[in-house]
């Protein structure tokens, strides 16, 4: 049989970094449409995306933010655009979804659980910051939960139904498969899901290739074939835990809501340099890459046709 292709997601700017962190890291929509355009031409076939303020790079959850580069985005690119219902860590789950009730993506982000959320460590690493927010978000994470409470995921999941969305769910840890197949058994989701195996956030499970196995080994046992999956490494891990799911039969995720870095100690010029990275080595392990249309056959999509952006 044939090998299914390997899926690429990027995930353009994201909630954690901050612009003091990589000149890199797009905030403005005419960036954020840029670096996504570029990294689809690199070969991602998903886009995950975040919005910011304009004026400072702050995070924002405000469609208006959103519809600045969604439009440019899919006139420029046949990708699948993949809308967080994450966003700040400090609004409600109403709020959270407010962008995918606007624009009905394709897929969503849903993380599977609520876990502390921190990247406090790196607010030593700066002696100043470009704009004032900066340093109280950073430093201040060590008091942070991601809130997704069943309640919350029960909420989420009947509201964007109606648009047909696919989710990535995002699985910080073991626990949150247990509470993915509680959500199926009790019908919220229904397969083929899509798994995003996350490693590496201080809060989550670590970034050790032994989590990797159990985490896909628990998947197996759980969901059977009724599951696609991916891996996201972040900081350091990102290319290591991406090549490696390739090889074990799963898709990447890449982009700088993950690691800044395009190799040890070296930032990262754009998206699109860690998208045609992964692209190189997924490809000379002998994988193929797969496309937007092969990416929509594999995951069961709605199509583009079908957003509201």
């Amino acid at each position: 049989m044939a090998k299914q292709k390997t899926i690429i997601t990027c995930a353009i700017t994201g909630a954690i970094h901050t612009p003091t962190m990589a000149d890199a890291l797009p905030f403005t929509a005419e960036d954020i449409a840029g670096q996504a355009i570029a990294a689809a031409e690199a070969g991602a076939s998903i886009l995950h995306l975040h919005a910011r303020r304009p004026e400072d790079g702050g995070v924002s959850i405000d469609p208006k933010h959103f519809s600045a580069f969604l439009p440019r985005i899919k006139q420029a690119t046949d990708a699948v655009i993949n809308i967080s219902t994450g966003g700040s860590l400090h609004n409600t789950i109403d709020e959270r979804i407010a962008p995918a009730l606007t624009f009905s993506p394709e897929m969503c982000s849903m993380n599977m659980g609520s876990i502390n959320f921190s990247f406090h460590p790196l607010a030593k690493r700066y002696d100043s910051f470009k704009f004032e927010w900066e340093k109280d978000y950073i430093a201040n994470s060590d008091s942070y939960i991601f809130r997704n409470t069943f309640a919350d995921i029960t909420n989420a999941a009947k509201q964007l139904a109606p648009h047909g969305i696919k989710f990535e769910h995002e699985c910080y840890d073991v626990g949150h498969l247990y509470n993915l197949k509680f959500c199926m058994d009790i019908g919220l989701f229904k397969a083929p899901i899509f798994i995003q195996f996350i490693f590496g956030i201080l809060g989550g499970i670590g970034p050790d290739i032994d989590n990797l196995i159990f985490m896909k080994r628990t998947a197996d046992r759980l969901f059977g074939k009724d599951y696609h999956w991916s891996v996201l490494g972040a900081g350091g891990a990102q290319m290591p835990f991406a090549a490696t799911a390739s090889q074990m039969g799963g898709n990447v995720r890449v982009g700088l809501e993950d690691s800044l870095f395009i190799s040890r100690g070296k930032l990262a010029s754009n998206n699109a340099e860690q998208v045609a990275k992964i692209r190189r080595i997924v490809e000379e392990l002998g994988c193929e890459v797969a496309t937007p249309e092969e990416a929509r056959a594999i995951l069961d999509l709605k199509g583009g046709d079908k957003v509201a952006f």
